[in-house]
């Protein structure tokens, strides 16, 4: 059995990956806020990765970031699914918007998800982002969340 080895990078945030992981990332808008066609498109983008490089446990996608549950299928990398994610939706959204420029802050947010409970915990605040925020009253009336019942 190959043994799964943790990698430490840093740039302004730290970057730990560890093969067959699960990891919760948040995303921001560099100054922007997403209209709610532009949120159908990064949630329609999220979809369209699921199964090719990487397994979605859950999402949420806010008016100026995104939290979601991911795990990169082999051989795909965390960052490189971030890049990837992150430019073609700047690509789309700029089309859409007739224009040019950044979208996305360079770095996204990541932890390695440790356990079960910590799984949970993270899924509950992605659910609740959106009521917090006074956006919906309840997570099932926000059209811009994924949750996926059959991940495992």
């Amino acid at each position: 059995m190959k043994k799964r080895s943790l990698v430490k990078k840093k740039r302004n945030l730290p970057h730990w990956t560890l093969g067959k992981s699960l990891y919760f990332v948040t995303f921001r808008a560099a100054s922007t806020s997403f209209t709610d066609e532009e949120r159908s498109i990064v949630l329609q983008h999220l979809r369209e990765g699921e199964d090719k490089y990487y397994m979605l446990a859950s999402f949420v996608v806010m008016p100026d970031h995104v939290h979601l549950l991911i795990k990169p299928l082999p051989p795909y990398e965390l960052s490189r699914i971030m890049k990837g994610i992150k430019g073609v939706f700047a690509r789309k959204v700029n089309l859409h918007r007739n224009s040019k420029g950044k979208i996305w802050q360079d770095e996204s947010w990541d932890r390695i998800v440790r356990d079960e409970d910590e799984f949970h915990e993270k899924l509950t605040y992605i659910a609740n982002n959106p009521v917090k925020n006074e956006l919906v009253k309840q997570i099932e009336d926000y059209p811009f969340w994924y949750y996926n019942a059959e991940f495992g």
